[in-house]
């Protein structure tokens, strides 16, 4: 038989070969060889979305929850009522993010409401101290909030884990929570669920304060709410007390709850049940350790007062004796959260980090044209995603992420004037005795 030619076996007497099925089997191998060459000619951002739509082992990803979008998600990081955090990476820019996912199957019109609120709040804030939105994704069953991730824990865990601060890491940490809070209140927004929970480590010393799930925004500062929101260890009295309240005065109590825990590794008000915890705070009576410094002593107990009018303001907090020495952190200058600047800007009109960032979008294969097609979605888009996560790069490189630093350290008048004293009384028993 002349090679390269194939029996046609009659029906029935085995498998069948013949000169069309061996043309159809090369042709297809052309195919196939063309597609990989084309595929290697994508640019990253247009291999992911084939990849998102041909792709089986990605559809089946994307299907079982394995991928959201442009994340891929991997283990369970924390879980809440209605929600449970996932760590996830984006494919195109291999961004650790954390992605908090909710069941929009149980999120009556109330959770929905807050939920709304969260995401405008966080769009809305723009500081080294407060945790960022990326990327809102959503499918027929659930919510996924893409946010910034921080992968040192949060502050309960450490002092229950390790134990209290101290008091140079205490001065660090609350600045930068005193700096993000007074960002918000700047802002006419109230959190009123400031807790240890809910301040996050990004590194060793850099803070977040996060989840602005019961977070409102107020017409003026001097407005008055009425609805009972977060922590009962971290309550006000004028909470326990059924009382309409003043939004920034409640954030205060939380912060004086925060500090006295971060600096003795217990809590003020302490009781078995939220009504011997509620006669505790309306009591007003907690004790400080000794060892604790005095002007920290003089700052706490000029926020725990039980009079609204006469809690230390934010601003004087800032210039108390215990952190006059911590340079306090800035707001950021307003940026963009929407990359629709990038492609309308004319030559010459970006900064040189704005410029940084779209030539980061243009080398994973995001245009112009991508970003103007993506428009009217905001942080649903997934082009705005990769935009704030590589904004945020850039900002990292430029250090203004960085934990504050203490400066110097300022003498506390009245220790001093008992170690003079001290002294005194020593010298003088020297002198008697010789």
């Amino acid at each position: 038989m002349p090679m390269g030619t194939y029996r046609v076996s009659p029906r029935g007497q085995g498998p069948r070969h013949s000169l069309w099925s061996l043309s159809e089997s090369s042709v297809k191998e052309e195919e196939g060889e063309e597609d990989e060459g084309a595929r290697r000619c994508l640019t990253p951002f247009e291999k992911l979305t084939t990849d998102m739509c041909r792709d089986e082992k990605t559809i089946k990803e994307l299907t079982v929850g394995r991928r959201v979008g442009f994340y891929k998600v991997r283990g369970e990081i924390g879980a809440g009522t209605f929600s449970k955090v996932k760590l996830a990476f984006h494919a195109l820019t291999k961004d650790k993010v954390a992605i908090k996912i909710l069941d929009k199957t149980r999120l009556d019109l109330q959770a929905q409401r807050l939920l709304s609120r969260e995401i405008s709040t966080m769009e809305s804030l723009q500081h080294p101290n407060v945790l960022r939105l990326y990327e809102v994704v959503e499918t027929p069953s659930r919510l996924h909030l893409v946010l910034e991730y921080a992968g040192g824990g949060d502050l309960y865990t450490r002092i229950t884990t390790e134990g209290r601060l101290h008091d140079a890491l205490s001065k660090i940490v609350f600045a930068q929570v005193l700096s993000a809070m007074k960002h918000l209140h700047d802002n006419n927004i109230i959190h009123r669920d400031l807790k240890a929970e809910n301040v996050l480590f990004t590194c060793q010393a850099c803070v977040k304060v996060a989840d602005f799930g019961f977070s409102t925004k107020v017409k003026s500062r001097s407005e008055i709410l009425d609805t009972f929101c977060g922590s009962p260890p971290y309550a006000a009295p004028e909470l326990f007390r059924d009382e309409s309240y003043l939004g920034p005065a409640v954030d205060t109590w939380a912060m004086g709850v925060l500090l006295f825990f971060m600096v003795t590794g217990t809590m003020p008000f302490r009781a078995d049940t939220v009504v011997r915890l509620r006669r505790c705070v309306l009591e007003g009576t907690y004790s400080l350790p000794t060892w604790v410094s005095a002007p920290c002593q003089r700052l706490i107990r000029g926020i725990l007062r039980m009079d609204p009018s006469e809690r230390c303001a934010l601003d004087q907090m800032l210039g108390c004796e215990w952190l006059l020495p911590v340079e306090i952190t800035r707001p950021l200058p307003p940026f963009q959260l929407n990359p629709r600047y990038l492609a309308e800007a004319g030559p010459g009109e970006l900064e040189e980090e704005e410029e940084e960032v779209k030539a980061a979008l243009e080398q994973l294969g995001i245009t112009s044209e991508h970003i103007i097609n993506n428009q009217g979605k905001g942080s649903r888009s997934p082009i705005t995603g990769v935009y704030r996560i590589l904004l945020h790069q850039g900002q990292r490189k430029r250090g203004v992420e960085t934990p504050p630093m203490i400066r110097g350290v300022v003498k506390d008048p009245k220790r001093d004037s008992l170690r003079a004293y001290r002294s005194l009384r020593h010298t003088s028993k020297l002198c008697i005795l010789a």
